[in-house]
């Protein structure tokens, strides 16, 4: 019987192997939930976005966030900025910025659009060129 050495008949070899696949298996579905929660996590003040089907817009640097409340109260960057020293603001921000400098302007939904607009006059009457509205793309019942 040429079947085996008798020693090694009733004993197994320990694996000296790393199953991986396990692993890889909670790591994806970290990556999933990480990438489904760090949008919610990036939006500061809370605003009632219009919907869009417009794409997103790539950029390499941070844009200045010009926000306004349902209320009217006007944010840059998520601080607080009276109505009167607007102007002031936006005009020593694009001094200390380059030529280049991307301002998002978000508006709540409700708000009456000479309201806004006159924001995106102020913004533009600052000096900044590249002035753009934020909408949202989700659809309504995703947003709920």
């Amino acid at each position: 019987m040429a079947m085996g050495s008798p020693q090694r008949r009733g004993r197994r070899q320990p694996m000296a192997e790393i199953n991986v696949t396990p692993m890889v298996d909670v790591m994806l579905v970290l990556l999933i939930i990480f990438m489904v929660t760090a949008p919610l996590l990036v939006t500061g003040v809370p605003i009632d976005l219009p919907d869009s089907k417009a794409n997103a817009l790539k950029n390499d640097e941070k844009p200045i966030q010009v926000s306004i409340d349902s209320s009217g109260q006007v944010f840059i960057d998520q601080m607080k900025v009276p109505g009167e020293t607007l102007a002031a603001k936006l005009a020593a921000l694009r001094e200390a910025r380059q030529d280049d400098a991307r301002v998002y302007v978000r508006a709540d939904r409700g708000l009456d659009y000479g309201r806004v607009m006159e924001l995106v006059g102020e913004v533009s009457s600052a000096g900044f060129r590249k002035v753009a509205l934020v909408s949202d793309s989700r659809p309504e019942k995703a947003r709920k």
